[in-house]
């Protein structure tokens, strides 16, 4: 299926008591973020639409739950925007100013992430930049009005300002994102690292950081599709993105075999094949997957 082949991207920075969760409203983004951890949680199931995603919810939840259990997250450090009452609708307004909020003051010693579970598409480039042609986007909840925002974005506002000593990793649970953060440097299970550097002689942009690091685990390759499935939960019931829930097993099963070891990157990437391979295994050449719904809208 489209998300067998996870894709890894990286800069490396060389220039080429339980307190409440945030339930924040517009004002909220501007408050000044604590320093250390922080997060931006995007989750968009888009309610009610033809090509709504049942499995963002649970996406939410688990992703939130590894943050604050796993690797110890400051609930008040975590902004999540979301189609729940209780928090700030994810549209493209809110999203980039919770770019803005997560980028705020970084010091070095900082570690962000930046989560997304929702659609994306693709659009032919007009910049030189891109060595498939296409830009890489994410699609807000309001991306049929206000559009999507696009790779070249998230690079510029996400990537290029990192200083050195601060870490960034983006997990990006859709369509079409393995390219998404357009970092230079892409890394899979068949080639190993691959060049992502603009081919154009045109084309000056840097797409490095400022000195910081960069990490992007995404859900498949630019050309692929994401999905939604029931397979890998509980008495196969609950609808997630395949990507994350399977990221999030890949995580805490890696450092509780681990035995107090620092997990890496590539073991991640190990367990969510192995992961994958077993689910195929045991529903019969990926009958299990029949359930998937495709994280596709029409393009």
């Amino acid at each position: 299926m489209a998300e067998a082949k996870r894709l890894l991207s990286y800069n490396n920075g060389k220039k080429n008591s339980v307190n409440r969760y945030r339930t924040s409203g517009s004002s909220s983004f501007s408050e000044q973020p604590p320093r250390g951890k922080r997060a931006l949680l995007c989750c968009v199931s888009y309610r009610n639409q033809k090509f709504e995603l049942k499995g963002t919810t649970h996406d939410l939840k688990n992703m939130r739950s590894l943050l604050v259990e796993q690797f110890r997250f400051p609930l008040d450090a975590i902004l999540i925007l979301a189609e729940k009452e209780r928090y700030s609708p994810p549209t493209r307004k809110n999203i980039e100013d919770g770019f803005q909020w997560l980028m705020r003051g970084i010091q070095p010693g900082d570690s962000l992430v930046f989560y997304f579970s929702g659609h994306g598409l693709r659009q032919r480039g007009l910049h030189g930049d891109e060595i498939d042609g296409y830009d890489e986007t994410i699609c807000p909840l309001d991306f049929q009005t206000n559009g999507m925002i696009l790779d070249n974005y998230i690079n510029t506002t996400l990537v290029r300002p990192l200083i050195r000593g601060v870490t960034l990793h983006a997990i990006i649970d859709s369509c079409h994102s393995g390219t998404v953060l357009d970092l230079p440097l892409v890394y899979n299970m068949n080639t190993k690292w691959d060049d992502n550097s603009p081919r154009n002689e045109e084309s000056s942009c840097n797409k490095g950081t400022n000195g910081g690091k960069a990490i992007s685990i995404s859900a498949c390759q630019d050309y692929q599709q994401a999905a939604d499935t029931s397979a890998f939960s509980p008495e196969k019931k609950n609808m997630t993105g395949a990507m994350t829930c399977i990221f999030v097993r890949a995580v805490k099963g890696g450092a509780a075999s681990n035995n107090g070891k620092k997990i890496t990157y590539q073991g991640i990437l190990d367990h969510m094949h192995q992961s994958l391979n077993q689910e195929e295994k045991v529903s019969c050449v990926g009958a299990g997957f029949r359930r998937a719904l495709r994280r596709k809208i029409f393009q």
